[in-house]
């Protein structure tokens, strides 16, 4: 599998904040409404969703290889967390640039996830880039022909959805719409997005392509 270039920030709090700000660009990205509760004492690291569809995201990331994946501590003080203490967890597979998104009751108060691996150990591999159930969950609203939905591969990892037969409608919407890959196109699809959401008439004299 390709690693993911660059170095690995080794200081653990300056490490975390990096993937937090990772998650909150790749959510955008997503089209999901990201807020983040005042001060560092809740159990959760963001709010996404609008009002009356609110869930609570935990991000975690991690770079430990082990048996043949990666694992993930979602613990606070050494501890795992009491249930109802987030919605969702969300793991950042760094040296593979792939994001988890899990929810809640499927840790079962584990304290560690193994995650990017093949192992009878990885229970977690249908919820690869599973930004759908973000999405479902907060309900926005959002249609798989969207462009920014399309999470594309990264290091040979499947697309939103299709890790596992269970996420059917991750699939659909991985396979309707094609990813940006440049940032001018990312740019245009996000503000075609917007114009849709608010049902902005397109300006006169433009067509399609800008």
């Amino acid at each position: 599998m390709k690693k993911r270039k660059g170095k690995i920030i080794k200081d653990p709090k300056l490490r975390g904040e990096w993937a937090e700000s990772v998650f909150v660009a790749r959510a955008n990205e997503q089209g999901l409404a990201v807020s983040r509760p005042w001060g560092d004492s809740k159990s959760f690291d963001f709010v996404v969703g609008k009002p009356g569809r609110f869930v609570g995201v935990q991000v975690k990331s991690t770079a430990f290889e082990l048996g043949g994946g990666y694992s993930c501590a979602v613990k606070h003080n050494n501890q795992a967390y009491a249930r109802g203490s987030f919605d969702f967890v969300a793991a950042y597979v760094i040296p593979e640039d792939v994001w988890y998104i899990v929810p809640a009751e499927k840790l079962r108060k584990r304290g560690t996830m193994i995650i990017g691996s093949d192992s009878k150990q990885a229970l977690y591999e249908e919820y690869r880039e599973a930004w759908h159930l973000l999405r479902e969950a907060a309900g926005s609203g959002l249609k798989s022909e969207d462009p920014l939905l399309a999470t594309p591969a990264r290091s040979g990892a499947p697309a939103a959805g299709q890790a596992s037969a269970k996420s059917g409608a991750g699939q659909a919407a991985g396979a309707a719409a094609k990813y940006p890959e440049n940032v001018l196109d990312r740019v245009r699809a996000s503000m075609e997005f917007a114009r849709r959401q608010l049902g902005l008439a397109r300006p006169e004299g433009r067509d399609e392509d800008g």
